[in-house]
């Protein structure tokens, strides 16, 4: 036994290599998860930890994914009450000029956003995402616009964007990185997954124009948990996906940039999806919107506003371990001045183990607070006297 070692030992120095980097290169080529695509990202929502990345910088076209973008902006508004479900949305006729996929709106016809969104998480509506770009921001420019700005706020450096729908463009570019980061923002909102998690639909329902929608994202039908995001594919994009999943509490994000084929996309997200929920596990602390601390406010209608979480917030251990001596730091914003927006950053929650930062999330205002009248804040400053006569 001991001459086989000696002459395997041998062997491996003859080839040129140390028996360290031997094993080294063995150990390399199995955690290569992903193949066949050009770059690659998996994501767990809550914490925004990597657990595999494949050349996730790299400025490539996302094609429809840029929707995700797109999708953000609108639950953004909605959320905001600047948009209502059931508002109706008309179709210009530059929107209804839209050419790949479609579902194929008249000039002139109307649609709720409910149904926009359908259209636009479903079938990936170009015509829907520019009518919804239009009521938004009053033009496709200025959408475009937005979606640049939110870009920057979220601290992508590798994406820009010339329109709301991923149309080829010179310049219109992202990366797997960035896309998940978009991805991340965009799961906030958990209502979106009614939309992107459904495998069809219908649209102008009870009409002779009843319009049937079937998910380009098949994994949606045939991967337990994905419930959505975004496909994507052009000539020179190839095929791409942002997938994601939740199972046994644990939300992930998968993305594949230009794989040579839908099969070999949805294979290769669902080797990320199998590596994460076999590898890992979630322990779940605050839901969004959930109540932290309260803040001061200036000069407002209101004295104070509640300072809630902006999205749910977990911690990620490896499969088996347990989550022990996690304490919490709270930062809230001093000297806050109304006007207040629904919604703004107004602190900072850390969650910290083992002396490190291992979260750190914002703190939004729960609701918006005016700004108060000159009369109000006299009465607040004087007490119109009335206690002290009494």
């Amino acid at each position: 036994m001991k001459r086989l070692v000696s002459v395997t030992a041998i062997l491996v120095m003859l080839m040129g290599l140390p028996i360290t980097s031997a094993f080294a290169a063995e150990e390399k080529k199995s955690s290569e998860i992903v193949t066949d695509v050009s770059s690659a990202i998996l994501m767990e929502r809550d914490t925004g930890k990597i657990l595999y990345e494949k050349n996730s910088n790299e400025k490539l076209p996302p094609a429809s994914m840029t929707k995700i973008m797109t999708m953000l902006l609108i639950m953004e508004a909605i959320d905001k009450g600047k948009l209502s479900w059931d508002e109706k949305i008309r179709a210009s006729e530059y929107a209804s000029s839209m050419g790949g996929s479609q579902i194929f709106l008249e000039p002139g016809e109307e649609m709720t956003t409910k149904e926009m969104l359908k259209g636009i998480a479903i079938a990936s509506g170009n015509d829907a995402s520019v009518a919804m770009a239009e009521r938004i921001a009053g033009s496709e420019e200025a959408f475009v616009d937005m979606m640049n700005k939110k870009a920057k706020e979220l601290g992508l450096k590798h994406t820009f964007f010339k329109n709301p729908t991923g149309l080829p463009e010179s310049g219109h570019y992202s990366s797997a990185y960035d896309m998940a980061i978009m991805a991340k923002e965009l799961l906030k909102y958990e209502d979106i997954t009614k939309f992107t998690g459904s495998y069809e639909g219908y649209l102008r329902e009870n009409t002779d124009k009843k319009f049937w929608l079937v998910n380009t994202n098949k994994l949606v039908k045939f991967y337990p948990g994905v419930d959505g995001l975004k496909t994507g594919f052009t000539a020179e994009a190839k095929y791409c996906l942002t997938a994601t999943a939740q199972k046994d509490g644990m939300r992930v994000i998968a993305v594949v940039f230009g794989a040579p084929t839908a099969k070999v996309r949805n294979a290769q997200v669902t080797k990320m999806l199998d590596y994460a929920y076999s590898q890992f596990q979630t322990h779940p602390m605050y839901e969004r919107n959930q109540v932290i601390s309260q803040a001061k406010v200036s000069k407002g209608q209101e004295k104070t506003v509640q300072a809630v979480t902006s999205e749910s917030l977990s911690l990620l251990t490896k499969k088996g371990e347990k989550t022990k001596d996690v304490k919490q730091k709270v930062s809230i914003q001093k000297h806050l001045k109304a006007p207040i927006q629904k919604g703004d950053k107004i602190g900072t929650i850390k969650l910290i183990k083992d002396g490190k930062v291992v979260l750190e999330s914002p703190l939004v205002a729960k609701k918006s607070v005016k700004e108060a009248s000159w009369w109000t804040l006299y009465k607040r400053a004087f007490g119109m006297f009335t206690k002290a006569g009494e």
